[in-house]
């Protein structure tokens, strides 16, 4: 494919055409996606499977070389339970536009690991099926790590390289939360100007615009043991008091818009012969704003504070929180530029909110404006199920290569 045509402006030279679509290429270069993702998607790489993950880092590794980038490859340390994750990837591109030029820094965010076990490939094998392909992990999220990198290919063939600095960031933890890689994509993502999350679009085509945001608490309930039968006046019943304090928190349900409340564990007392001494609740609250969960918060202490009960104390403890990636200016800013690209190879796209959590909401948590689900179209994730829509491969990769030579460059319309 030709390089874009320059601008007919009073732009620096080493500007490019953003609204170029790229389409050709993306189409010239679908059959090798194609046998790539049979490879990908060949490797078990469940989130504690190490060897797997890293035998897919081994493979992104050497593409992202390949492309020129430099890359650095990050190993965490075992888990006090002795549990390991796969190695991580920071791979960086350097552009022609200066920040101070206009050019921006864009970090492409993937995954490597899936929610399946070892052995999976194997029994549920690649397979495509008129303009559907299956497998493990086969959207999610392997089509998407894939789109990045022949996106990527697709802009330095052009020359497009009117940006600061392209950074692509592939992690091994994504499905269990990110636990050994939270910090790394914490201090990636600061000081970028915008990030992509390469999750797969919706099933109906659409951008993910917004990702709740998820805080997990657990409540101690302390009472008062003593004899059942004998003098039960002499105790104080945990296990009522947990009663009571999930009802009240299952009710602040509804209070919110885009709030949910679960009480999803409650553990209470050892026999029944004996008033409950102890009890524990696990909470967790998803919200599509920072503000909501912290009124949330405030509604399990200030709940905490009364348990119903007399004799009973309550200890709240929010063991983890996962910031939203909330719908705002900056996002809504990117998702013109994006639908920009996307009428340049013939697709109009909508964007969506949804519940789920992924590493783009930890991208947003540090400030940065993000747009989610820019991999190719697939869904039934974590499903036998699992598909991707070959068709979309062509048009999603060129809007992607589309968005980043668009958000590179803030001279760009």
């Amino acid at each position: 494919m030709s390089a874009p045509a320059g601008r007919q402006v009073t732009a620096p030279a080493h500007r490019q055409e953003t609204r170029a679509p790229f389409l050709d290429a993306a189409q010239a270069l679908c059959p090798r996606y194609l046998r790539d993702l049979e490879q990908l998607v060949s490797i078990d790489s469940g989130s504690y499977s190490a060897d797997g993950v890293n035998q897919v880092a081994d493979w992104i590794e050497r593409r992202l070389a390949g492309l020129g980038l430099d890359v650095q490859r990050v190993r965490f340390p075992a888990a006090p339970d002795g549990q390991r994750t796969g190695d991580a990837l920071v791979a960086r591109a350097r552009g022609a536009l200066s920040e101070a030029e206009g050019g921006r820094r864009i970090l492409l965010a993937a995954h490597m690991d899936t929610v399946f076990e070892d052995g999976t490939a194997e029994a549920r094998p690649f397979r495509v099926e008129g303009s559907v392909a299956y497998g493990p992990g086969v959207s999610d999220d392997k089509g998407g790590l894939l789109a990045g990198l022949t996106a990527l290919e697709i802009l330095r063939e052009s020359g497009a390289d009117a940006y600061d600095e392209l950074v692509f960031l592939a992690t091994p933890d994504e499905e269990i939360g990110s636990p050994a890689s939270r910090a790394l994509i914490e201090n990636t993502a600061a000081g970028m100007h915008y990030g992509l999350g390469l999750e797969c679009a919706r099933e109906n085509g659409d951008l993910v615009i917004a990702r709740k945001g998820v805080a997990d608490f657990r409540l101690t309930v302390t009472g008062r043991a003593a004899h059942a039968g004998i003098e039960p006046e002499r105790g104080a019943n945990a296990a009522l008091a947990a009663a009571h304090l999930t009802v009240a928190l299952q009710a602040l349900n509804g209070h919110w818009e885009d709030v949910t409340v679960n009480v999803g564990v409650v553990r209470a007392g050892t026999r029944a012969n004996i008033v409950c001494p102890q009890a524990e609740l696990r909470i967790e609250v998803r919200a599509a704003t920072t503000a909501d969960i912290e009124r949330v918060t405030r509604a399990i202490r200030e709940a905490a504070d009364h348990p119903g009960v007399p004799g009973v104390a309550v200890e709240v403890e929010q063991l983890d929180l996962c910031p939203p990636m909330e719908d705002t200016t900056a996002s809504r800013r990117m998702l013109d530029h994006a639908r920009r690209a996307a009428a340049a190879v013939g697709i109009e796209l909508g964007a969506a909110a949804t519940g789920g959590v992924g590493d783009a909401n930890l991208i947003a948590g540090a400030g940065i404006p993000v747009l989610d689900g820019l991999g190719p179209v697939g869904g039934a994730d974590h499903t036998p199920q699992e598909w991707l829509d070959i068709t979309s491969v062509p048009q999603r990769v060129a809007l992607l290569a589309g968005l980043i030579a668009s958000l590179g460059d803030t001279g760009t319309a």
